[in-house]
């Protein structure tokens, strides 16, 4: 498979910010499991070098409502409702700017890149030049290295109550990757309770490019103690295996008898413990999956939760999903919404993207994007009640 191209794309003028739709107190206050928990749209705000960072409320007609940040693009919050009719934060995040700034802060609900997930060694070759990028993960390259999209302020403007578009320009060398690249997310929040997230991008040079979004969920509600009671589809024959750092070794393997089989739904924390060289490399699940993608129109990832009876299906264009079970969260601090910790294993990602390593893996699907072509992807993370569990 190959991205997605399409040959133009009307961009919003990164000039634009959005100074219509300011949030208060009152706007970001949400009840979520009976608690009232409030996000301060002033800690949100902040100026880094010269931009101004805000925080945005979109809100569909179902009173679904996620809040969304300029800084890192990021999701902060989602509130969907429950089996009780309740809204529930299914999203983990921070109460203010300042902690999404701290040193090894783990990427919550950030854009990823230039690239997400793992580059070998942080280099690659194209157009018979070697790149090195920046080493943010042992002798790798993570998430777009240390300056990636995740800790940048983005333009924003919200088109309407359940759009917000986020524009980026990553110059010619930033975090060693090549070419001035325009980058477009626009999240919306739709009327059957999902959220969209469309991504565009063109470059003035050749260049590699891998977007995503890294969300950590948790269904129980943010600040829940885990996910291994969730139940978990995906629709993937195979999956990459890794080596001790991470990187995939270049084979696509079956899941079948394998912990990696999610082809018909399982509890995340079944064969979570299992003896598996796999599984003590990422400490758990934190590998792609090679989605099998018989029909676009069927969701890729089914999840559910049986304590809310909430279920999130995945949709995307992509080729891969990388499923990680939140095992670097260490709960360490309390510096998440209303001072909550966030323990080990307390949350999933379910990233949607192209192979990691692909730049260095020939035979992954290529992440090369050429001058005159248009980078476009599209993931839908919609939420809907398991009526049985009413």
């Amino acid at each position: 498979m190959k991205l997605n191209f399409i040959p133009t794309i009307l961009f919003i003028s990164c000039s634009l910010i959005s100074c219509q739709q300011h949030t208060t107190r009152e706007e970001t206050k949400k009840t979520v499991q009976g608690l009232v928990v409030e996000l301060d749209s002033n800690a949100y705000k902040l100026d880094i070098a010269g931009k101004q960072t805000k925080l945005f409320r979109l809100e569909n007609k179902n009173g679904v409502v996620a809040y969304i940040t300029n800084y890192g693009a990021r999701v902060v919050s989602l509130a969907v409702p429950d089996k009780n009719h309740q809204p529930t934060d299914v999203v983990l995040g921070y109460d203010s700017v300042k902690s999404n700034q701290k040193k090894g802060e783990p990427f919550f609900g950030a854009i990823i890149g230039r690239y997400g997930n793992r580059i070998a060694k942080g280099k690659f070759n194209l157009a018979g030049k070697t790149y090195q990028l920046q080493l943010n993960d042992g002798v790798n390259t993570l998430h777009g290295g240390y300056d990636g999209f995740y800790a940048k302020v983005w333009e924003a403007k919200k088109i309407d109550n359940q759009t917000l578009a986020l524009t980026y320009l990553s110059k010619d060398g930033e975090a060693g990757y090549p070419g001035n690249v325009n980058v477009q997310v626009v999240y919306t929040l739709t009327d059957d309770n999902g959220l969209k997230i469309d991504y565009t991008a063109t470059s003035d040079k050749e260049t590699v490019l891998n977007l995503t979004n890294h969300a950590y969920f948790n269904l129980n509600g943010e600040g829940s103690k885990t996910i291994l009671d969730h139940e978990l589809t995906i629709a993937a024959d195979g999956y990459t295996p890794v080596d001790k750092t991470l990187i995939p070794t270049g084979k696509i393997e079956r899941v079948k008898g394998t912990p990696f089989d999610f082809t018909t739904a399982k509890v995340i924390g079944k064969d979570i413990e299992a003896v598996n060289e796999q599984l003590k490399s990422g400490k758990g699940y934190d590998h792609n999956f090679v989605l099998n993608k018989n029909d676009d129109s069927a969701p890729v990832t089914i999840v559910k939760s049986p304590k809310t009876g909430i279920v999130m299906e995945i949709y995307t264009t992509e080729p891969g999903i990388q499923f990680y079970s939140g095992n670097f969260l260490t709960g360490t601090d309390k510096d998440g919404k209303g001072g909550k910790s966030y323990p080990f294993r307390s949350a999933f990602c379910l990233e949607t993207q192209h192979f990691p390593d692909s730049p260095n893996q020939a035979s992954f699907p290529s992440t090369v994007l050429k001058p005159g072509q248009t980078y476009s992807t599209s993931t839908t993370y919609k939420f809907k009640v398991d009526k049985t569990k009413e």
